[in-house]
């Protein structure tokens, strides 16, 4: 869609303008930590396909039947021991 809207001259300007923004100090504090997220960011999607593309070898484990709880004729469950 852009085609080629960004060709040499425009690179440069933005280059310098960015060079202004930040100062000369601070430019290789910040290529680095651009590369380090680059980094960190295709390690995390080569892990999300390995995850998808790896077959479950071990079968789902079935939850365990849950109980629901059974009311007690006993009255003084629930209640606080007044032996304190």
């Amino acid at each position: 869609m852009l085609g080629n809207a960004f060709g040499w001259p425009h690179l440069l300007v933005l280059l310098a303008v960015i060079l202004l923004l930040f100062g000369a100090a601070k430019l290789p504090a910040l290529a680095k930590s651009v590369g380090q997220s680059a980094r960190v960011f295709k390690g995390e999607m080569k892990a999300m396909k390995e995850e998808d593309v790896k077959p479950a070898d071990t079968p789902a484990a079935s939850p365990a039947p849950s109980n629901p709880p059974t009311a007690s004729s006993d009255a003084s469950l629930g209640r606080p021991s007044e032996n304190t």
